[in-house]
Parts: C-alpha cells; sequence; structure tokens
C-alpha cells in the first residue's frame, strides 16, 4: 500500500515517526523536481522537523533545490543553530543570498551560531550588492602564493582533500604576497608538471578577471563572450576575493528577469508562490490592484464627460476598447524595451531626447498602419467615411503618444528613484485609456452631424 502513498505522505509519515535514516536515503533517491513538489506540501512544522531529523548535508541539498523564498521560508523556521548547521554546508553564494533575505537581527543570531571562517566570509559577501560580481561569487576557491612549487600545491591539496572535495574547483590561482592576482593554474598542468617546479613558471600570467563592482550584466555578457566556467573576482587593489561562476551568472540573470515580469504583472514584493501564508499574497496583489482601480476611475471619468455624444454614435462603444487595447499594447512594447536598455546600462534617464526620437519614428508609423486597417473596417462595416476618420485617426495618435510615453516614463521613474518595472504598466494605462477615449470622443464630437444617420 505504502506504493500507492504520495511522496510527502511518505514523508509525513517519515517524519511523525522520526525516521531520520530513512527520511535521509528518500530525499536522495528523489530528483530535484519532486523533492521540490513534495516539500511544499508540507506544513511549516512538517518542514522545520524533516531539516531537523535530516543530516545538515542533506538539509542543505534540499535548501539549494527549492526556490529562494522557499529556502528563506525554511531556515526563518529554525532555531538559529540549527540554521547555522545547514548553512554551513552551502555554498558562500548561497549562504549569502538566503541570510540577505532574512531580517538582519535572524541573520546576525544565524551567524553567530556559524563556524567563524564561515561567517567572516558571508559578511564580507553581504557587503557587496546582488546585482554586481560581489554578489555572485563564492569564496570557495583554490589559491596559492607565487612563491610555492607544486610539490607544496599538490601536498596541500592531499592534506585537505576533505574539504576541497566540497568545493567546485575549475581551476587553481596563483597570487602575489599582497594578495593581487598573478596567473591561474589549469588543474591538469599541475598533475602533470615536475613537482620540483615553480608556480610561477606554470601558471598562465595577467588572466582576464572582472571587479567586484562589474554589473551583472556585464559580467553575463564576458562568459557569453568566452567559455569559462567561472571567472576571478578582484577588487579595487587587484587583489583575489572571489570566483563567479557562470551557473551561479546565469541563475541571477534567470531571477532578475523574472522579477522584472512578476512586477510588470503587478506581483509587489518580488517572487510569490502559492503556499505563501494567504494575507501575504492578499496584500502583495492589493497594492497593486487598488491604485489600478483609481487610474481608472480617472480613466472612464473621460467617457462621463462625453457621454451624450457617446448616446449619439452608439457604435463608437465598439471602438473604444480596440483603441485603448491596441494603444496599450504598442506602449507596453516601448515600456519593456527601455527598461531592458535601462537594466543592459545602455541608457540613462537623461537620454529623454534620444529615447522620444527613437520611439516617435516607431509610433507613427505602427500607428498610421493600425489607423488605416482600423478606420477601414469602420468604414465598410458602417458605410460611413468619416467614422473611419474618428476611429483610425484616434487609433493612430493614442499609438504615437502611447508609444512615446512608454519609451519616456521607465526613464523619469529611474530619474525619481522609484522602480520602473513596477509603476511604469500602471501609468501607461491610466494614459493610453484616458487619452485614447478622449480623441475617440472628441474627434466624433467634432464631427457630430456627419455620423448621425
Amino acid at each position: 500500500m505504502a506504493d500507492e502513498q504520495e511522496p510527502w505522505e511518505l514523508l509525513q509519515k517519515m517524519i511523525a515517526e522520526g525516521q531520520a535514516l530513512k527520511l535521509d536515503q528518500y530525499l536522495e533517491g528523489m530528483s530535484a523536481m519532486e523533492t521540490v513538489y513534495a516539500v511544499s506540501r508540507l506544513s511549516e512544522d512538517e518542514q522545520s522537523q524533516l531539516l531537523t531529523l535530516i543530516k545538515p548535508e542533506a538539509a542543505a541539498v534540499l535548501i539549494e533545490e527549492v526556490t529562494e523564498s522557499q529556502a528563506v521560508d525554511l531556515i526563518d523556521h529554525l532555531s538559529p543553530e540549527q540554521a547555522a548547521h545547514i548553512v554551513d554546508e552551502l555554498p558562500s553564494d548561497q549562504q549569502a543570498d538566503i541570510l540577505g533575505a532574512l531580517d538582519a537581527s535572524d541573520a546576525e543570531a544565524i551567524m553567530d551560531e556559524m563556524e567563524p571562517a564561515e561567517a567572516a566570509d558571508v559578511r564580507e559577501l553581504l557587503q557587496y550588492p546582488t546585482d554586481t560580481a560581489g554578489g555572485v561569487m563564492i569564496t570557495e576557491y583554490l589559491a596559492y602564493s607565487d612563491e610555492m612549487t607544486i610539490a607544496g600545491v599538490l601536498d596541500d591539496m592531499r592534506e585537505n582533500r576533505e574539504t576541497y572535495a566540497h568545493y567546485d574547483v575549475q581551476y587553481g590561482y596563483v597570487i602575489s604576497h599582497s594578495g593581487a592576482l598573478a596567473g591561474v593554474l589549469r588543474l591538469r598542468d599541475l598533475l602533470l608538471a615536475p613537482r620540483k617546479d615553480s608556480l610561477m613558471s606554470l601558471m598562465i600570467p595577467n588572466p582576464i578577471s572582472v571587479p567586484v563592482d562589474m554589473s551583472l550584466d556585464d559580467l553575463h555578457g564576458v562568459f557569453d563572450t568566452y567559455a569559462f566556467l567561472g571567472v576571478p573576482v578582484v577588487d579595487a587593489e587587484s587583489r583575489l576575493v572571489g570566483v563567479a561562476q557562470r551557473a551561479a551568472v546565469d541563475r541571477a540573470v534567470g531571477k532578475q528577469t523574472e522579477e522584472v515580469y512578476l512586477k510588470t504583472s503587478g506581483i509587489v514584493g518580488g517572487e510569490e508562490l502559492r503556499n505563501m501564508g494567504f494575507l501575504s499574497r492578499a496584500s502583495r496583489r492589493l497594492s497593486w490592484l487598488s491604485i489600478n482601480i483609481v487610474l481608472n476611475i480617472v480613466a472612464a471619468s473621460v467617457i462621463a464627460f462625453y457621454q451624450d455624444t457617446l448616446s449619439a454614435v452608439i457604435v463608437l462603444a465598439v471602438f473604444l476598447p480596440i483603441i485603448s487595447d491596441m494603444s496599450g499594447c504598442s506602449g507596453n512594447q516601448a515600456v519593456a524595451v527601455s527598461i531592458r536598455e535601462l537594466t543592459l546600462g545602455l541608457i540613462k534617464p537623461r537620454d529623454v531626447f534620444r529615447v522620444f526620437s527613437k520611439e516617435a519614428v516607431v509610433g507613427l508609423m505602427n500607428g498610421a498602419v493600425l489607423g488605416v486597417l482600423l478606420g477601414g473596417v469602420a468604414w465598410v462595416w458602417q458605410d460611413n467615411m468619416y467614422l473611419g476618420l474618428v476611429v483610425g485617426g484616434a487609433l493612430m495618435v493614442n499609438t504615437l503618444l502611447a508609444v512615446s510615453l512608454g519609451g519616456l516614463i521607465p526613464l523619469a521613474l529611474r530619474g525619481m528613484k522609484m522602480d520602473p518595472a513596477l509603476a511604469s504598466g500602471p501609468l501607461l494605462t491610466t494614459v493610453t485609456d484616458m487619452c485614447g477615449f478622449f480623441f475617440v470622443l472628441g474627434f466624433a464630437s467634432l464631427m457630430l452631424e456627419k455620423l448621425v444617420p
């Protein structure tokens, strides 16, 4: 009958019975996706019990497999001592990510319980912004003095093999007396070289490195240019401080993209999962929706102002949502491009004229094409050329406005230290709706005698 039970039901049973060994073995045989799915079905108490029953090494593997928000919640529900045992087993970059997401007091309590060397590394990593090379680098790497020989390095690796076994080692690094990066070692060369040779004779001098404050997008560009698995990170004095790995950079870029998508979709505060608290999820959504309803009331007020025109030419009601929606879609394309270029550092808030000139040309072209298409449909459908002119002209002008503003709004918000990904959408939607209604009903009012049969 056990085979018919769901994975989380088996976990619940083993947790209730305190079967630590069976839990370790069962989790080891599960795929990452199965583990995430099963653990998410457990209650908070069951999740905490699970992490305290299994070995810290197994708990660290579980923490690495779940999403960051889940990992933070799991760690947050443990005592500082229990959490420290697990965090000690994580790679340094993930240690910093998780502890950086906790309350400062909770994170400090956990670091106080960690191994002193591990805690010192985490405190250093927490100083760097998450979207820089320092924020994604690891501090587990092999570095040796340029005065050492091959024999000395091999002896060190043998003596510390248990520690280094947990490192994701691709290269070794040679540093000067001051800690400055001098060269890089390929492990294959190290193993095959004569033991008496010096590291200086074997290393590749002047390797490519990146500054600790390099942006995430620039760092991603380095890995696009070079087929490296990792690149050394140096400080302002060229001292080696960490290694940025390709996999970690790809994860960070993917996470950044997801956050922008969620914000533009109205999920305030970043990632949301359905196993989060009801009030937290509802408040995150309402904080965006409540602003939107106010802005939509403003847009609807334009219709109220022109209600006599709309009553006289009721067919306009068919085209109002089409014009506002098409213009909004065109404007959101411009918003997406501006947010992307701001993220990449290709534009700055002061580049208003450049962005406007580029977008206005596109908006005029697209607006003219869309206006002719929709105006033609209106003309043929109602056999009224003036209706086509009203509808087509309104769509053309509103598209030009939407695209131009869509390019500029993110720049203005960034200049005011606001998040363009979160606020651009509601602002643009309100403006395009309000102006679209105004152009349609305003043009119709001017041509009312030609529109009324």
